[in-house]
């Protein structure tokens, strides 16, 4: 992690949950970094606890990345690390009592999830490919993608966020291959159940049920362990056009 030191970091989603937990990591390692999210309270005070900017983002918008991203820019320098960690889950099945799925929630969660992702890691890659490198072997920059153990095995109710994520694992190829000669990799994690603010508003019997749907170790992953594996990514620069299962060897059931 030491060629990542004093380099800056955005991580999208940053108040709270797994870009939380990313932005700590990073921090942690001697990256100065940059939380994009809605919360403007959380993420606020999760900033000033880093030691890091807040930015109030609506990753959907490219005219809001692009503010925030030049804004970043200007007073920590340009960004060598992008962790995309925004999303939103509502359940919804594809028809529901009769009725169809409203169009407009799935066009929501694709345009969050999915081109709110794309958005900011094109934003993102334009300026680290500017960038001088930062090794010999040419390397310029990350982007970690976040999608989900429901890219591959999406339960009742979840055809729009499956949709979004499976959308993420599909794009990390081909973004990796634009991006292999200008020196800038791309890497996904798909995590499986994590302890993260939706999950934290169940009852702990609800809790203690779904860790131990996980086989080993059967809990609730810990964001602080999505943060590991992200700051192994930047570590390791053989890791490149790979989506990562972070998840105890986990297969969703369908409901």
């Amino acid at each position: 992690m030491e060629m990542w030191a004093g380099s800056t970091a955005i991580v999208t989603g940053g108040a709270s949950g797994l870009g939380a937990a990313s932005a700590a990591a990073l921090a942690k390692a001697g990256l100065k970094v940059a939380l994009f999210d809605l919360n403007e309270d959380a993420g606020q005070a999760k900033a000033a606890e880093l030691g890091g900017q807040f930015h109030k983002v609506d990753v959907s918008d490219a005219a809001s990345v692009k503010t925030a991203m030049d804004a970043v820019s200007a007073d920590m320098g340009s960004p060598r690390v992008l962790v995309n960690c925004a999303g939103i889950g509502p359940a919804a099945k594809t028809v529901s009592r009769g009725e169809p799925h409203d169009a407009a929630l799935f066009s929501k969660v694709i345009g969050i999830n999915l081109i709110g992702s794309f958005i900011c890691a094109s934003e993102a890659a334009s300026r680290m490919v500017a960038a001088d490198p930062m090794a010999p072997d040419g390397a310029r920059g990350v982007v970690i993608n976040t999608a989900s153990v429901a890219a591959y095995e999406g339960q009742v109710g979840q055809v729009a966020y499956a949709a979004s994520k499976g959308g993420i694992v599909g794009m990390t190829l081909p973004m990796a291959r634009d991006l292999a000669d200008k020196g800038v990799r791309i890497c996904t994690i798909a995590p499986g159940l994590f302890l993260t603010p939706l999950l934290e508003g169940l009852p702990q019997d609800v809790q203690d049920s779904l860790g131990k749907q996980v086989p080993f170790p059967s809990r609730l992953g810990d964001p602080s362990e999505y943060g590991k594996l992200v700051c192994h990514i930047l570590d390791n620069p053989m890791l490149n056009g790979e989506v990562i299962r972070l998840d105890g060897a986990i297969r969703m059931a369908p409901r």
